[in-house]
C-alpha cells in the first residue's frame, strides 16, 4: 500500500508551501480538506490563504515565523471556510520549515480533528478563553514593561509576570558583555543554595543553555529533566537540587542584535506547545526592548548625575564655629541635569580670633542658571568657576557679582550657533552670595534676582531677611549689586535655597514660602542634615515617591538648599526677637516688606487683632517718613518677655527734625489722623527727638490683647475727648491706608526694586504724620512746646498711654523707657 493511500485513509493530507515562490502545493486529501476538488493541485499563496479563517491565518503565520526562528515544528489548529466565510471543518497542521538561502519551504500535514459543528456556541481551543487570556496577559506585560524606567524596575516586572496556564518558578536574565555571559538579575534562586551562580560570569562558548542561546540566537526548550541531563551533563549536578521539571531559554533580541538570554524554569512538566513558545518569545522580545531602553536611561542618568556631582562642591573642611549642610535634587525629567548649584568658598585672609576660636572668612553661594538641560549645566559649571576665581581674588560681594554678571553676559553658545542661523538665546542666572565671618556671625549679603535668605531664630521664629538686590546675572554687563549686612546670632540657622524648593508642587512664592516656613518651625535640635532632608521632602513628598507614584509629577524644577548654623550659647528662648529694616525714598515697596517682616516676627502672638494693628501702624509711620521728609526711614522692632506677657516695641526713625503733632481733622479731611490712630491702637507711643532727627515709637503688650477696648469715645475715664466718635471710626479706617499699603504681604520680587521711580500710590490719604502748622488752633500739644512738657532729667520727647491702658484687665505697667524719651532707643 502506498503512503498516500495510508494518509488518505486516516484523513491526512500533505502540503508544501514555498515561501520564496509564493506557491502552495497540496495532494488530493489536502485539497479535499481545504474545500477544493479532491485532486492534487498548486495554489497561489493568496488562494490558499482564502481557505483559512482570517484570525487563524494570522495565528499560523506567527507560529511559522517562530518555528523558522527556533528551527522547530510549527503546529496550529486552523478553521477551513468556504467562499461565503462559513466554517467547514477544523484541521490540525504540523509542518517543518526547511531553510534556504532565499527563504524557507514549509513541508507538513493537514489532518481533520473532531471539533464542535459550525454554529455551536463552544469555541475551538485556538480561539477560546486561553487565547483571550493570553492576549490580555501580553497587553498587561507590555504596558508594565513600557513603564519601567530602570533595569531594576524591568527585572521587578519580569519577576511578577503571571502567564496564563503556566507560571515559572524561577526566572533569570542574562546579559552579554563582550564574550562573557553575566547574570543581570534573577528570581526564585537562593544564591546560598544555587552553586550555578558561582559559575558566572562565564564564556559564551561554554556548553550551558543560556550561553548557547547567546551564541546562536536560537531558543532552547528543555521539557524534562532527562533532556537537560542529556544535553548539558556538566551543569546538571548544580541544577538538580532546585527540583525544576522544565526549562525555557529564550534569546533577548533588540534591533536584530542578541543582547542576552531569558530563562524561565517550571516546577511542573511543560510541553512547550507552539502557543506556549509564542507567549515566551513575545515576552522575551518585550523584555529585551525594555532592558535596552532602561540601559540607555541608566547610562544617561549615571552620566548626568556624575556631571552634577563633579560640578557641585564638597562642603570642604569644617568651618570653626559653624555647621553647614546642603542638598541638590535634579528635576525629574530629561537627563536630570540643570543649572542649580551651591558652593562654599574659603576666602583669602582671616578675621582676628579670640581664644583661638572662629576661623577665616568663607563665602556661601547658591544660584540657578535658566534651564534644565545640558547647556544650563555647562553654563552653571563655568559660572561657578568664575565666581570662585573672583572670590579668591579677595573682592567684596558686590564686586564678585558684578564681575560674574559681566562674565555670563559675554558667554556665547556654540551649540546654538552651529545648529541655527539665528543668534544664540541669552540665558541669565540668579545668585545669592553671602560673605561670612565665623568669629562674629556677620553676614555681608549680595543678591542678584535670587530669593532672600531666611533665618530661623533660637525660639523657632522664621524670618525672611530682605536684602538689597540687583538684576539677575547676565542681563546687563554693568550692574550694581548693593550689599546688606546681617548678623547671625549664636544658635540661629541661615537657609539659602533656589526657587525650586519654594515653587515645586504648583505653589507660588507666597504659599510655597508658608510650606517651607512651617517645616523650619517644626525642626528641633541641631542636626542640619535632618532639616535638609525635611525641606526636600516637604517639596517632593516622601522619598519612596521620588521616582514613581503620585508625587512624581511634582518634580518640576531643580532644588538646591544650603543651611548654616552658628554654634555658641544661644540667647534664652523667648527672651528677645529683633528685626531692622531700612526703607529708602526710592523703594516705597519695602513698606510692604516691613509689614511682612513684622507679621513673621509676631507669628505666635496671642491676639491676631494686635498683629493687624501693629502692621497698620508700621505702614503709617514708614509711609509718612517717605512722604513728609527727604530722607530714608529706619525701622526696628523688638519682642521681649515670655509668651503670653510679651512686649512689642517698634521704632521708625528719620533724619528730619520736624516733630509731628496731634490734630483734630474734620470728617472730610484727607490727613491729620496719624497720631489719633497711634493713640487708639497702641498701648504706649511717643516721639523722641534725637541729636539729628527723631524717632516715633509704639508698644503693644500681649497680655492686654484679649481685653483691650479699641472703641473710641467709650465713655470710660481717660478717654480722649478729641478722639473721633465711634461712628466715624469705620469711615476713617476705611480711608486710612494708602493704596500702596493694600499690597499683599509676602516675599518681594526683584523686578520692582531699584528702579528709581517713586510709587505715588504709596502716599497716604488718611493718617498723615504732619509737621506742626500755625494755622491749626486746638491741635493738641506738640512734644517740647513748653518747658513743663519735659520732665526734669529727661531728653526732649514724649510718651503717651492709650486710653485703654488704665482700663479693666490691663496688663503690667509700661515697660522701661516707655514713660519718656530717655529709654526710647531700646529697640534701636
Amino acid at each position: 500500500m502506498r503512503t498516500e493511500d495510508v494518509l488518505a485513509a486516516i484523513a491526512t493530507g500533505l502540503w508544501r508551501w514555498d515561501n520564496t515562490a509564493g506557491i502552495v502545493t497540496v495532494d488530493a486529501e489536502a485539497a479535499r480538506l481545504l474545500g477544493l476538488p479532491a485532486e492534487a493541485t498548486a495554489l497561489s499563496e493568496a488562494a490558499a490563504r482564502s481557505r483559512f479563517h482570517p484570525v487563524d491565518w494570522n495565528e499560523v503565520n506567527g507560529t511559522v515565523n517562530l518555528a523558522v526562528a527556533e528551527d522547530t515544528l510549527a503546529e496550529a489548529r486552523l478553521r477551513i471556510v468556504d467562499e461565503t466565510g462559513r466554517v467547514l471543518r477544523t484541521v490540525r497542521s504540523r509542518s517543518k520549515p526547511v531553510i534556504s538561502p532565499h527563504g524557507y519551504i514549509l513541508v507538513g500535514t493537514l489532518q481533520e480533528v473532531a471539533e464542535p459543528q459550525p454554529g455551536d456556541a463552544v469555541h475551538t481551543p485556538i480561539t477560546g478563553d486561553w487565547r483571550r487570556s493570553r492576549e490580555a496577559f501580553l497587553l498587561d506585560a507590555g504596558r508594565a514593561l513600557a513603564e519601567a524606567r530602570s533595569t531594576e524596575e524591568v527585572l521587578r516586572v519580569a519577576a511578577s509576570l503571571s502567564m496564563p496556564g503556566f507560571e515559572p518558578d524561577g526566572l533569570a536574565v542574562f546579559g552579554i558583555t563582550g564574550d562573557w555571559l553575566t547574570v543581570i538579575g534573577h528570581h526564585g534562586h537562593n544564591p546560598g543554595q544555587d552553586s550555578l551562580m558561582a559559575e558566572f560570569p562565564m564564556s559564551t562558548e561554554t556548553e550551558y543553555p543560556a550561553a548557547e542561546v547567546a551564541r546562536t540566537g536560537r531558543a532552547i526548550y528543555l521539557p524534562t529533566p532527562a533532556t537537560y541531563r542529556e544535553r548539558y551533563p556538566r551543569f546538571w549536578p548544580a541544577v538538580a537540587p532546585l527540583n525544576r521539571q522544565s526549562w525555557a531559554f529564550v534569546p533577548l533580541v533588540d534591533a536584530g542584535v542578541t543582547i542576552g538570554a531569558w530563562m524561565a524554569a517550571f516546577a511542573y512538566p511543560v510541553s512547550f506547545s507552539p502557543d506556549e513558545r509564542s507567549v515566551l518569545t513575545t515576552v522575551a522580545r518585550m523584555l529585551a526592548q525594555a532592558l535596552a531602553r532602561a540601559g540607555v536611561a541608566d547610562n544617561e542618568r549615571e552620566l548626568s548625575l556624575g556631571l552634577q556631582r563633579s560640578m557641585l562642591p564638597m562642603l570642604g573642611p569644617r568651618i570653626p564655629g559653624m555647621t553647614v549642610a546642603a542638598r541638590y535634587v535634579p528635576t525629574g525629567g530629561g537627563l536630570q541635569v540643570g543649572g542649580d548649584w551651591y558652593d562654599v568658598i574659603a576666602l583669602p585672609g582671616s578675621t582676628a580670633q579670640e581664644n583661638g576660636k572662629g576661623g577665616g572668612r568663607v563665602a556661601l553661594v547658591i544660584g540657578d542658571v535658566q534651564g534644565h538641560d545640558v547647556r544650563a549645566a555647562g553654563m552653571m559649571g563655568q559660572l561657578r568657576i568664575a565666581l570662585r576665581a573672583y572670590a579668591a581674588e579677595g573682592h567684596p560681594p558686590d564686586a564678585v557679582l558684578s564681575r560674574a554678571s559681566r562674565f555670563l553676559y559675554g558667554l556665547t553658545d556654540t551649540y546654538d550657533q552651529r545648529d541655527s542661523d539665528e543668534p544664540p538665546t541669552p540665558r541669565f542666572a540668579t545668585c545669592l552670595y553671602i560673605e561670612v565671618d565665623p568669629a562674629t556671625g556677620t553676614l555681608d549679603v549680595a543678591r542678584a534676582g535670587h530669593p532672600d535668605p531666611t533665618v530661623r531664630t533660637t525660639d523657632g521664629t522664621v524670618l525672611m531677611r530682605p536684602a538689597e538686590g540687583g538684576l539677575p546675572l547676565g542681563i546687563h554687563p554693568d550692574t550694581d549689586y548693593p550689599t546688606t549686612r546681617l548678623v547671625l546670632q549664636p544658635g540661629e540657622t541661615l537657609m539659602m535655597c533656589t526657587d525650586g524648593l519654594i515653587e515645586t508642587g504648583g505653589h507660588d512664592l507666597d504659599t510655597g514660602w508658608e510650606r517651607i516656613r512651617e517645616t523650619l518651625e517644626r525642626h528641633t535640635g541641631d542636626n542640619l542634615e535632618i532639616l535638609a532632608d525635611a525641606l526636600v521632602q516637604a517639596a517632593h513628598g516622601p522619598p519612596e515617591h521620588h521616582h514613581t507614584g503620585p508625587f512624581s509629577d511634582r518634580r518640576e524644577d531643580d532644588i538646591a538648599v544650603l543651611l548654616m548654623s552658628r554654634a555658641g550659647e544661644p540667647v534664652r528662648a523667648g527672651a528677645t526677637r529683633h528685626i531692622a529694616l531700612a526703607i529708602a525714598q526710592a523703594q516705597p515697596e519695602r513698606v510692604s516688606a516691613a509689614r511682612s517682616q513684622l507679621r513673621q516676627l509676631l507669628h505666635d502672638w496671642a491676639d491676631s487683632e494686635q498683629v493687624d494693628s501693629a502692621a497698620l501702624m508700621v505702614s503709617e509711620m514708614a509711609t509718612n517718613v517717605l512722604i513728609h521728609t527727604d530722607g530714608d526711614a529706619t525701622l526696628t522692632a523688638d519682642v521681649t518677655g515670655e509668651p503670653g506677657s510679651r512686649r512689642l516695641r517698634v521704632e521708625v526713625s528719620d533724619d528730619s527734625d520736624e516733630l509731628p503733632h496731634k490734630r483734630r481733622p474734620g470728617e472730610m479731611a484727607s490727613s491729620g489722623r496719624g497720631l489719633l490712630l497711634m493713640e487708639m491702637l497702641a498701648d504706649m507711643w511717643g516721639v523722641d527727638p534725637r541729636g539729628s532727627g527723631k524717632s516715633i515709637w509704639f508698644e503693644l503688650y500681649e497680655s492686654r490683647g484679649g481685653s483691650k477696648d479699641r472703641s473710641a469715645g467709650s465713655g470710660e475715664p481717660g478717654d480722649d475727648a478729641e478722639g473721633p466718635s465711634s461712628d466715624l471710626l469705620s469711615d476713617f479706617l476705611a480711608d486710612l491706608a494708602p493704596d500702596e499699603l493694600l499690597e499683599p504681604d509676602g516675599p518681594q520680587a526683584d523686578g520692582a526694586q531699584g528702579n528709581g521711580t517713586r510709587n505715588d500710590s504709596a502716599q497716604g490719604d488718611g493718617a498723615r504724620n504732619d509737621s506742626p502748622r500755625s494755622d491749626s488752633p486746638g491741635d493738641g500739644t506738640r512734644s517740647g512746646d513748653r518747658p513743663g512738657d519735659i520732665p526734669p532729667g529727661t531728653e526732649s520727647g514724649s510718651a503717651h498711654a492709650s486710653p485703654s491702658g488704665a482700663g479693666p484687665g490691663a496688663g503690667p505697667g509700661p515697660a522701661p523707657g516707655s514713660g519718656s524719651g530717655s529709654d526710647s532707643d531700646s529697640g534701636g
